[in-house]
């Protein structure tokens, strides 16, 4: 059986007082696209820095394809492409210049090493624009050309930090579509993230790290599974009545409600009772329902209850309790 891409061997790190980690253990399959989610402080930069080499762990190892992240630094970065938060492309060169910059920093052989980088300009729309001097280019553009960048060694590990941060829509989808083909080609992403969306549509499983250990991992399916009563149904009615709340909090099964827009949700661990409920109670309210939604618990819900995360966001305050 070949060794994982990523093996993570019960890893800790103590600044001090601070335990950033504490006994951290995962496996990454060759291929994987895994996400690696927490609160600020829950040790995911700490986690990354340890296993690009950066900082040496407390206790604990790592190994990236076999090989040592303490006894074999170099040889296990040799497989690495890191791709940081903050766009590290040179103003002053052209698109062109920093990709082949790049190459010569990494030890590209030289041979196929223009056709590659047109290649990974192509794939990231930026071939027409080559030339021109990345100081011009916007900021998902820049986000674009680091992954370009970042690929330019053919790593069989990608470290992505916030790939799409604050990133226009057509960015979006094109990093999201090549970490898929990537993957698809037997590179494996290791990828941290806000964006739980983000980790929904792109992941194949998912770490969930608080207070410096590994809170769940699955995923994000499973893991949605684990937590079935928050799930909800979402109406909107032709019209709002004056206790329109407190009538659909009366309804059986009915946990909470909460106003989203012009519509309204309703938190139930067993949506097939609440459904007709609702309808029953536009038919005697004279209303018309206009949509009727289902919903399962989201990723989001299950970081929260994982982390207990305090939103500053209370049941009372935001209409969700029927109580």
């Amino acid at each position: 059986m070949p060794d994982p891409a990523v093996e993570v061997l019960n890893l800790s790190k103590r600044y001090g007082e601070i335990q950033a980690l504490g006994g951290v253990s995962f496996s990454i399959s060759e291929g994987e696209i895994f996400g690696y989610l927490g609160p600020n402080g829950a040790g995911k930069t700490t986690t990354i820095r340890i296993l690009t080499g950066i900082t040496q762990p407390t206790g604990g190892t790592a190994r990236i394809f076999g090989h040592d992240i303490i006894r074999e630094t170099i040889e296990s970065r040799r497989h690495m492409g890191i791709v940081h938060e903050t766009s590290n492309v040179y103003d002053d060169l052209t698109a062109w210049q920093n990709l082949i910059f790049t190459a010569e920093l990494y030890h590209v052989p030289k041979e196929g090493r223009d056709a590659w980088a047109s290649e990974l300009l192509a794939t990231f729309d930026l071939l027409g624009r080559k030339d021109d001097l990345a100081h011009g280019f916007s900021k998902g553009m820049k986000r674009r050309l680091t992954l370009a960048m970042g690929l330019m060694s053919h790593p069989r590990l990608l470290f992505l930090d916030e790939p799409t941060s604050g990133l226009d829509v057509q960015s979006n989808l094109i990093i999201r579509r090549v970490i898929r083909e990537l993957a698809d080609e037997g590179v494996t992403v290791f990828l941290t993230t806000h964006n739980i969306e983000e980790a929904n549509l792109t992941c194949d499983r998912v770490a969930i790290i608080d207070h410096g250990r590994i809170a769940a991992i699955d995923s994000p399916e499973r893991l949605k599974a684990t937590i079935q009563s928050v799930q909800s149904v979402e109406v909107g009615f032709d019209r709002q009545t004056p206790d329109l709340r407190n009538g659909l909090c009366g309804l059986p099964s009915v946990n909470g409600i909460r106003k989203e827009g012009d519509k309204i949700r309703l938190f139930t661990d067993d949506p097939s009772v609440v459904i007709p409920a609702v309808v029953a109670y536009a038919e005697r309210e004279h209303l018309r329902v206009l949509s009727l939604t289902t919903y399962g618990p989201s990723l989001e819900d299950v970081f929260i209850r994982l982390t207990g995360l305090d939103t500053g966001d209370k049941k009372e305050e935001r209409g969700l309790s029927c109580s």
